[in-house]
């Protein structure tokens, strides 16, 4: 058991620990559905590559699409417009986009669910690794490069260093699965008015996670499904429970 567990575990724990850090920033931009947006724009250049070219290009496809996203969206961030509105209409036109791309295919389907949230139990260490020196790079940007910029540069930088993070997760974990361990961990520690959010981002992510690896596994239920599921039921209770009245 050990043995199989280990792999998911880790890549949840790196998972978590970069994802923390852009769910603080999307709850204090007040934007909260940019990460679905770009993971959802992710997800369609997966299914272009899965729908039109089987497979290939497909990272460069996840990218381009997540990159193009996070583009209009920085760009969207300096104009006078309903900005929660304009990410929403990128999210459907993502999602459509999908479901057209994948209905002449006979797994379209099953592509779809994969897209969505992805089985992590039997991730290969080899995705783990390479995800990680993509991660590290990334954290690395975010300590040395962001904190130097402002204005559209900084914005621009913000959001495609989130979309090259979607690009990756949206491959390992899916769509749905991201968000949640973007804004899941960060609203909870926000809530709950810790002293140092991001740090008890990391805890709750990894508490909930692993928790939802260790059920999956015992009740063969779907991994990515179980961390949706557990995230979200979670942090709703908590930011329920932690709310004052109007």
């Amino acid at each position: 058991m050990i043995d199989i567990l280990l792999v998911p575990i880790a890549l949840v724990i790196i998972l978590v620990m970069i994802h923390a850090w852009f769910g603080i920033k999307i709850l204090e931009k007040g934007i909260i559905f940019t990460d679905l947006a770009i993971a959802q724009f992710a997800a369609l250049g997966s299914a272009v590559s899965l729908g039109y070219f089987h497979g290939e290009f497909f990272y460069l496809l996840t990218l381009s699409f997540a990159m193009l996203s996070a583009f209009l969206i920085a760009v969207a961030s300096q104009r006078e417009m309903k900005l929660e509105a304009f990410i929403g209409l990128l999210y459907v036109l993502g999602a459509s986009g999908i479901m057209m791309v994948l209905s002449s295919s006979a797994e379209g389907m099953e592509h779809f669910k994969s897209l969505l949230a992805n089985d992590i139990l039997f991730t290969p260490m080899s995705d783990v690794l390479k995800s990680g020196a993509i991660y590290a790079f990334i954290a690395a940007s975010i300590w040395k490069v962001y904190p130097r910029l402002s204005g559209f540069y900084k914005e621009l930088l913000f959001f495609s260093l989130l979309a090259l993070t979607v690009t990756s997760s949206v491959h390992l974990a899916g769509v749905l699965v991201v968000f949640v361990l973007l804004i899941a961990p960060a609203l909870m520690a926000i809530s709950l008015s810790f002293k140092n959010p991001l740090f008890a981002s990391f805890g709750i992510g990894w508490f909930f996670s692993i928790i939802a690896i260790i059920i999956s596994y015992y009740y063969d239920l779907p991994t990515g499904y179980t961390i949706v599921f557990l995230g979200a039921l979670l942090s709703s209770v908590a930011v329920f429970v932690s709310s004052k009245k109007i």
